[in-house]
């Protein structure tokens, strides 16, 4: 729990998520709704996939997120 936890920690973080909420979205899309460069973003959606709170598909060049609920859900329960 404490990669879900030190994840959530982080406002952008909880803003990519509160994003996520409405459906999956590429990571450009993503970036598009924050004024940091996109490397401060990439390495945000990097912590949250290590801490599983996100799962990424790639489609070519494109790289889709959406929420792991399961994952939610678990540290909902802690």
């Amino acid at each position: 729990m404490d990669k879900q936890f030190h994840a959530l920690s982080d406002g952008t973080r909880r803003e990519i998520l509160r994003l996520l909420r409405h459906g999956p979205l590429t990571s450009g899309a993503i970036a598009e709704s924050f004024p940091s460069a996109w490397a401060t973003i990439s390495r945000h959606l990097a912590v949250l996939r290590e801490a599983e709170l996100v799962v990424a598909e790639r489609d070519g060049q494109t790289i889709r997120y959406e929420l792991n609920t399961s994952v939610f859900q678990e540290v909902v329960q802690h």
